[in-house]
């Protein structure tokens, strides 16, 4: 299997959850790539993801915006390949921001892009989501299906997709994505359902569920997302998309649940809310094609991950308590309202 092996990468968004997992994990599996990691430090960016790195060689954090064309310009004369992990990704925020979400999603992909471009670079990554499919009611996404987005996030999300595909097509740029499913571990900032459930539990607060519970994830685990980037990056074929997830379908209730066994708490901790706007029911990918192309697949089963990031969460309350401020917990009033069960 012929590989690439871009030297010099311009990791976007990579003070971010997944992104400082991957660049962590780039880190220590192959040290003679030099990084170079650009994040705009919004609410969800946290330069204590990458502290362990810094002032370590071949590592290097840039603070900028890839709405920014002139820095990103100059950054990416000095990488061979740019990983875009930048995006505002939240679809609770996106219904109540949707323009912020389309300034970066598709805006800052554009620029990247451009970028990418005009320096020649061997690859282009663009970190999607399973998102842009829409709701599954049956059967399983797979690469080549039509995006049906139904939350301003995912629109974004595809509209970022397209813009890139047209460089493809247009320009050549060698153009490789993946849409990974529902992530969840450690340094994921705690308004995602998972972080969310945990620390809340942890606190002895009320676990807030949409609705019934009933919409089904598939819920990787960020460390076998990130192997899969990787991989995608250095063996993805140009023009190619990789859907990265488990295959195993999880309800939200199920997740309350978990985390209600693995915190010591009992269902009473479970409280019904106000079910989200134009909610997606259900996620589900073939994920045979980065399995076949890719070699991967994911080996942290659910039951572990949980336990894992259960424990993570419990060990670096440090991390996670200064987040939870008050823009946190206005987001949270505004976002999540009991449901009145007749």
């Amino acid at each position: 299997m012929n590989e690439r092996s871009p030297r010099r990468l311009l990791v976007a968004g990579g003070a971010g959850f997944i992104g400082s997992n991957f660049v962590k994990l780039l880190r220590s599996t192959r040290p003679e790539v030099e990084v170079t990691v650009l994040d705009k430090l919004t609410y969800a960016g946290n330069p204590a993801n990458l502290r362990e790195l810094e002032g370590t060689p071949g590592y290097r954090f840039v603070r900028g915006d890839i709405c920014d064309g002139e820095m990103v310009d100059h950054l990416a004369g000095q990488v061979d390949a740019i990983v875009n992990f930048a995006a505002e990704t939240h679809v609770d925020r996106s219904l109540l921001d949707p323009f912020a979400f389309v300034l970066t999603d598709v805006l800052g992909t554009g620029v990247l892009a451009e970028a990418a471009r005009k320096h020649g670079h061997d690859v282009f990554l663009l970190v999607s989501t399973d998102e842009v499919y829409g709701h599954v009611p049956e059967g399983r996404s797979k690469e080549e299906d039509a995006f049906r987005p139904r939350s301003p996030y995912s629109a974004s999300k595809a509209g970022g997709e397209l813009l890139a595909r047209s460089y493809l097509e247009s320009f050549g740029l060698p153009l490789v994505v993946t849409r990974g499913s529902n992530n969840y571990g450690p340094n994921q900032f705690p308004e995602k359902i998972i972080p969310l459930f945990i620390t809340n539990a942890l606190d002895g607060l009320k676990l807030p569920l949409y609705g019934d519970g009933s919409a089904i994830r598939d819920y990787v685990h960020v460390e076998d997302h990130c192997r899969g980037i990787d991989l995608a990056l250095r063996r993805g074929t140009p023009g190619a998309a990789y859907n990265l997830g488990t295959g195993v379908e999880t309800s939200g209730r199920e997740v309350a649940a978990t985390v209600v066994e693995l915190t010591g708490l009992d269902e009473s901790s479970i409280e019904q809310v106000v079910d989200r706007a134009g909610h997606d029911y259900r996620y589900a990918l073939d994920v045979s094609q980065a399995r076949e192309e890719l070699g991967w697949s994911a080996g942290i089963g659910f039951r572990e991950g949980m336990e894992r990031t259960v424990r993570w969460y419990r060990d670096n309350q440090d991390w996670w308590r200064p987040l939870r401020s008050g823009e946190y917990w206005e987001f949270y009033r505004r976002n999540y309202k009991p449901l009145e069960v007749k």
